[in-house]
């Protein structure tokens, strides 16, 4: 059993005494508490030891290198934090690193301060992790809604978006969200509200391109009573009921240029009057927007404000469309699937693989929302217990079924198209390795160690 250290730990390991003693000093300076080894494997023996936080090793070092110390701490704690140091001609096998766990790498010779900012910088999610999974287990089945069970997948992309929305969750910087129709913006505004400091205020929604030109005003700011014919009580807009909360606008890019104008001005200084009142008021909310438009052309074009796109601009999240993402489809197939079913009670208890086939080659323009609805057609269709391709909709069932399930798109690097096809066929041969490996055209000994390798998991019941 390893023992822990007093405060926040760190483990040095460097074959040069000369670099590893100043850096202990500076860490210890700082309040860390450090232990130092001259190789890997007396890191290992340190690592053995005690529980480390963090461990920072150089990649370079004679008899284990980084990557085979890397190998072995994950070996024996995969979720450890490590930082590679590395020199000038390393670099590719610093990326390496990373993509086989490591968090990051800095390069000799480097500013002392700017590896303490990186390490403040872990300790800081460190800690804001801790604190976000001690609220869950003390809030349970309340905080379930808006958690990532909501939206769903577990391809690469996915997990991307998941670390970009517990990343950016932790502050209060105005998001921009940008995706197709139909990707799931709103789920991604919702479960940025429900991680951040905000969550037990409102979060209120307003779809900005399904309003009318002369109610836009009075939703967003109010009314009083007699402001205009038919105002017959005063009415309190969105960023009122917003105070202390979030404010979510759908489709931002949609607003006029008159509204666009006093929406910044909002943004601004926080301030605003009703429609036909004086009184100045105030609201206290972080503004989260979306859009499906390339709000670079717009703004371009005149269309859009360029200091509101700046505004509203400061962090963003791209949400994938499906067609990028296909090993994703059986998973959400299966959730639409369930769901369908249980809204009309049929027993269904599948989805035939000829048909599952079709639903992975078609190319999805309307997204998840789309597949959500191509299910439900499919269930109402269904006359016995497994959906077949006679009740998929006639533009998914007379598409002609390829040979090879289609997983990639241009702006994919090589490893996520191989990790997502391995996925993909594991989830139709229902993570049977044998058969997969037999489809893949591998050994299942390749098979186990590409598993390893991209860290592909079976997804959960």
């Amino acid at each position: 059993m390893t023992r822990k250290l007093d405060g926040k730990s760190i483990l040095l390991v460097d074959d040069e005494i000369s670099i590893l003693e100043p850096l202990e000093k500076i860490l210890r300076s700082r309040g860390f508490d450090v232990k130092i080894a001259l190789s890997g494997p007396d890191g290992l023996a340190l690592f053995d030891k005690y529980h480390f936080d963090l461990v920072i090793s150089d990649l370079s070092m004679p008899g284990m290198d980084g990557l085979e110390f890397l190998a072995e701490l994950k070996e024996r704690r995969p979720d450890i934090t490590l930082i590679i140091i590395t020199a000038y001609g390393t670099i590719k096998t610093a990326v390496q690193a990373m993509k086989e766990g490591a968090y990051d790498f800095i390069e000799k010779p480097f500013e002392p301060l700017k590896l303490i900012g990186l390490i403040n910088d872990i300790f800081e999610r460190k800690k804001f992790w801790a604190m976000e999974s001690k609220i869950y287990k003390k809030e349970g089945k309340e905080s379930k809604g808006f958690r990532f069970e909501n939206i769903i997948g577990y391809t690469p992309q996915m997990h991307s978006l998941f670390e970009e929305i517990k990343y950016i969750s932790a502050s209060d910087m105005p998001v921009l969200i940008i995706g197709e129709n139909g990707t799931g913006k709103e789920l991604v505004a919702n479960a940025i509200h429900f991680r951040s400091l905000r969550k037990k205020g409102p979060c209120i929604k307003i779809n900005c391109g399904a309003l009318a030109e002369n109610v836009v005003e009075s939703e967003l700011f109010g009314h009083e009573k007699g402001a205009f014919t038919g105002a017959v009580a005063r009415k309190n807009g969105i960023f009122e009921m917003a105070d202390k909360g979030t404010l979510f606008l759908d489709e931002i890019g949609e607003l006029s240029k008159n509204i666009q104008v006093k929406l910044l001005r909002v943004l601004e200084s926080s301030e605003f009057m009703r429609v036909g009142g004086t009184e100045i008021l105030k609201s206290d909310f972080r503004v989260i927007s979306a859009t499906n438009r390339n709000l670079v052309e717009v703004v371009s074009k005149g269309d859009f404000r360029q200091d509101l796109y700046y505004r509203i601009n400061v962090a963003v999240i791209t949400v994938p469309p499906l067609r990028e993402r296909r090993a994703d489809i059986p998973l959400l197939a299966e959730f639409f699937l369930k769901r369908t079913c249980h809204d009309f009670k049929k027993n269904i208890n599948a989805i035939s693989r000829k048909a599952m086939g079709l639903l992975m080659n078609f190319e999805w323009p309307g997204n998840v929302r789309q597949l959500s609805n191509v299910i439900e057609r499919s269930v109402a269709r269904c006359k016995g217990d497994e959906i077949l391709i006679g009740d998929l909709p006639e533009n998914i069932s007379n598409e002609k079924e390829k040979n090879e399930i289609i997983v990639s798109s241009p702006s994919q690097k090589l490893w996520d198209v191989e990790a997502t096809h391995i996925a993909n066929v594991l989830i139709i041969h229902q993570w049977n390795l044998k058969k997969a490996a037999k489809a893949l055209n591998i050994t299942r000994t390749t098979l186990y160690k590409k598993i390893d390798k991209y860290d592909i998991t079976r997804p959960s019941e």
